[in-house]
């Protein structure tokens, strides 16, 4: 048994092998929750994998996109289950991507104390990331994962055949967080990751990101130290995707991770932490895999706004993960407002 694994995080290549878990679990209602993209691409896989099971199905779908990921859709879904008289031995199937995975384990951590449920990542970005560490939650108020919980799936699957379902975007959204892995810990995984082109990630690669996310995460589950280091790119990011999802132009997640991760790169380099060198690589590449929309000079304000909520400020300081080489970071590293208007001048008025 590998470490994912002793971790209830299992990579398979058949996904009749959940079937099994399920059986044991002896759960007496089996809910499926998906948005209509994995219910169209997604969830006849996973019927067809578990048709000679006998198992019995409820369905619950949500709009795809962020704008889901909110608490009137966690109200919705709590009502179909109470009229259903789901009880506390139903389980719940997150059959998605990050919003998926996110949105259903904060529905089921809080439904009658807590339901069991799975998550079955469906997309990159899922797989690597949102799916693992038992963060869910939910935005409120405009401001991104606001609301949340700290809960783990009994049991997560990853199957890189739903990689095949992936608009490219979709994929590249997720390439961001196995980045930010590689950037945070490991400068070998990194090289290799520079490698991958359009769609071409291997299920090897995936399992070594995800083990990068699901190491830490052991290590310290409540996010008191380390698991700060996942953060990089996520406070100057969080605040670049709630600015598009203001202005209802929602931005893919990865691509706002990849957008923070050089803007806190950068800031990394004003605080002396990074060389010139290694911020120039990390540059050259992001901005070669991904096409970034601009934002006015005078909406920076706007964003250090948005930073300002950031859950990891403390004694309102806008609080960063930053990095001292290419797979080192460093934890708890306050970032000036003046810092920040540099790195997003230096961005977007190249």
């Amino acid at each position: 048994m590998n470490f994912l694994e002793k971790n209830n995080i299992h990579v398979i290549s058949d996904l009749s092998v959940i079937s099994n878990a399920i059986l044991e679990g002896k759960y007496s209602q089996i809910y499926v929750l998906t948005d209509e993209n994995t219910n169209k691409y997604c969830l006849p896989l996973l019927q067809d994998a578990l048709v000679d099971y006998e198992v019995y199905f409820f369905f619950l779908e949500v709009p795809a996109g962020e704008a889901s990921k909110d608490i009137s859709t966690c109200a919705s879904l709590w009502e179909s289950l109470s009229e259903d008289n789901a009880d506390r031995k139903t389980l719940l199937l997150n059959l998605g991507g990050g919003m998926i995975t996110d949105l259903g384990a904060f529905v089921a951590s809080l439904y009658k104390r807590g339901i069991a449920f799975y998550n079955i990542p469906t997309s990159l970005l899922g797989m690597v990331d949102a799916a693992i560490g038992g963060k869910c939650g939910i935005d409120f108020a405009g401001f991104k994962n606001q609301i949340g919980v700290f809960q783990n799936a009994q049991k997560t699957y990853i199957f890189p055949k739903f990689m095949e379902t992936l608009p490219e975007v979709e994929f590249w959204s997720g390439m961001a967080e196995m980045y930010k892995h590689a950037l945070i810990t490991d400068s070998a995984h990194w090289a290799a990751l520079k490698m991958v082109d359009s769609k071409e990630v291997t299920a090897q690669l995936i399992e070594e990101s995800s083990a990068i996310k699901a190491s830490i995460v052991v290590n310290d589950p409540l996010e008191k130290g380390d698991r700060k280091k996942l953060n990089f790119g996520h406070t100057v990011g969080h605040a670049i995707e709630s600015y598009f999802l203001k202005k209802e132009k929602p931005m893919p997640h990865g691509y706002a991770v990849a957008l923070g991760m050089i803007c806190e790169a950068h800031i990394s380099v004003q605080k002396n932490l990074l060389n010139l060198v290694e911020y120039d690589e990390i540059e050259e590449h992001l901005k070669d895999k991904y096409d970034f929309p601009t934002i006015p000079e005078k909406d920076f304000h706007a964003l250090i706004e948005y930073m300002k909520q950031d859950k990891k400020n403390e004694q309102n300081k806008i609080n960063c993960t930053l990095l001292t080489a290419i797979g080192s970071a460093v934890i708890n590293q306050t970032a000036e407002e003046k810092q920040i208007v540099a790195s997003l001048t230096y961005l977007f008025n190249e």
